[in-house]
């Protein structure tokens, strides 16, 4: 898992923008806040006809996920950047146990395309080489199983990676022990069943917890 602070300015973004860093605030010159779109909308963009030397990066604008291009020179490269991964809001519902993690604001989560980064609005999981993976990723965080046990730790909006410390890693590939190609639903009883959880720890997640589509 990625927190927000996974991309970052590089120093020539600096050098040729000499008056982004007066933008921005205090100590954060080197980070794509939450609010860089609107503090620096000359270097983010909305469209470009040649894309080679761009990437995308998903933020928010006016209260709503946008994607803006940026100079690929302008940022840090990352070992998720060019691989698949998974983005979720870093903030999200209000840490009730097992709530669904997607708002009105941001959406559900979303599989990330190669070459798509992210402000500090988001924190993402994975660096995957084959897109199926992450849509099994994708699963497995919908799973009322994983969003129990985020519940553990995550009890108010705040989502960072530290907060997924009791939900178990899975093998994503098509070695795994879960077989990725059942409904959620199933996919959650295969993971009960892999943990040894009692009937009443089923029933409490079952009663509990929403499905998530």
């Amino acid at each position: 898992m990625y927190g927000q602070n996974t991309y970052k300015f590089t120093k020539v973004m600096h050098q040729e923008n000499p008056e982004a860093r007066n933008k921005l605030s205090k100590g954060h010159a080197m980070d794509l806040t939450t609010s860089v779109f609107e503090k620096l909308p000359d270097i983010f963009i909305n469209e470009v006809e040649d894309k080679t030397n761009y990437i995308k990066i998903i933020g928010r604008e006016n209260n709503k996920r946008v994607y803006k291009y940026i100079k690929r020179k302008y940022v840090i490269d990352h070992e998720n950047l060019n691989k698949y991964k998974v983005l979720l809001p870093k903030s999200n519902g209000s840490g009730a146990i097992g709530e669904v993690l997607s708002t009105p604001l941001i959406g559900e989560p979303l599989i990330g395309e190669p070459l798509i980064g992210h402000t500090q609005t988001f924190i993402s999981i994975g660096a995957f080489d084959k897109k199926i993976e992450a849509e099994n990723v994708m699963k497995y965080i919908k799973t009322k199983f994983a969003r129990t046990l985020l519940g553990v730790l995550k009890i108010t909006q705040d989502n960072p990676p530290a907060k997924w410390k009791y939900v178990p890693l899975q093998d994503f590939t098509s070695n795994s022990d879960i077989d990725w190609t059942k409904s959620i639903h199933e996919i959650d009883e295969q993971l009960y069943k892999k943990y040894n959880l009692s009937e009443e720890e089923i029933e409490f997640i079952e009663t509990k917890v929403k499905e998530m589509d």
